[in-house]
């Protein structure tokens, strides 16, 4: 994500950033050791969201976006110091519920985004259980460039429908929502997991109270499902289930997909 094309932030490091990084040309090194990434805003402490982070231990300075939660949590494992080679080298900066930020650069000067953090139905980490739970584990985010007025939200893991998650996509011009499973006993029929997709705070997007209907009559330019479980029939082409999404004007995203606000 980047306001002109200079400077980057990445939405979650995911466990595969190195191959992102290496698949998007705007993120090549500019010098040895070295990527555009100013920094990353982490959504909640799930490995699959913040793994990533340990990819970018080079010698350059990045900031880290999350709540005091997220950022406790991630503390805990021995692997966080790796991201500190020098002083200085990562710059945690807190998220607080219900409060703007400025996104800033790795010089500390303002991006021209903001981003505005939601509580969103969710659960604490697996590995993290013994921490209770906390409003601050699962957030959605509304980033806005207060020039232009474009506004994105970006909510990769939604338990269920909430007050906050609607507020979240009021008057975006693109949703990137969670798409990881189509139905609630997706990994039961495969013999692949006892629980259902609520069980581990995922909003199923197929059936009759799938968050697809209700994504399809948002008004915003852009509605966009990711997360996606590989287990998930909506990402074959040629499924059914692709057919309906494609029905409600969503759209399953795709590596080396770009949107302009």
């Amino acid at each position: 994500m980047s306001r002109d094309g200079r400077a980057w932030f990445l939405l979650n490091a995911s466990p595969e950033v190195r191959q992102q990084i290496e698949g998007f040309s705007a993120l090549h090194p500019r010098s040895s050791r070295d990527t555009p990434i100013s920094g990353i805003v982490v959504t909640n402490g799930d490995l699959d969201h913040c793994l990533g982070l340990l990819c970018l231990r080079e010698w350059q300075r990045f900031s880290v976006y999350a709540t005091p939660r997220v950022r406790d949590g991630f503390g805990r494992s021995v692997f966080a110091r790796t991201l500190a080679r020098f002083d200085g080298q990562v710059t945690w900066r807190p998220l607080t519920l219900g409060r703007e930020e400025p996104l800033l650069l790795s010089d500390g000067e303002p991006s021209g985004l903001e981003v505005l953090p939601l509580a969103v139905p969710g659960k604490a980490p697996l590995h993290l259980a013994d921490m209770g739970t906390s409003e601050e584990d699962n957030i959605g985010l509304r980033i806005r460039d207060p020039q232009s007025g474009a506004c994105l939200a970006y909510l990769p893991a939604v338990g269920s429908p909430s007050t906050a998650v609607t507020e979240a996509v009021r008057d975006a011009a693109a949703v990137f929502f969670d798409g990881t499973f189509w139905s609630s006993d997706e990994l039961i029929r495969l013999g692949a997991s006892d629980k259902r997709a609520e069980d581990m705070a995922h909003w199923p997007v197929g059936g009759a109270g799938g968050s697809l209907s209700w994504l399809g009559e948002l008004r915003a330019r852009h509605r966009v499902l990711i997360h996606i479980n590989n287990t998930n029939p909506m990402l074959r082409d040629d499924s059914p289930e692709r057919a309906e999404v494609e029905r409600c004007g969503v759209t399953v995203a795709f590596d080396g997909m770009e949107l302009s606000l």
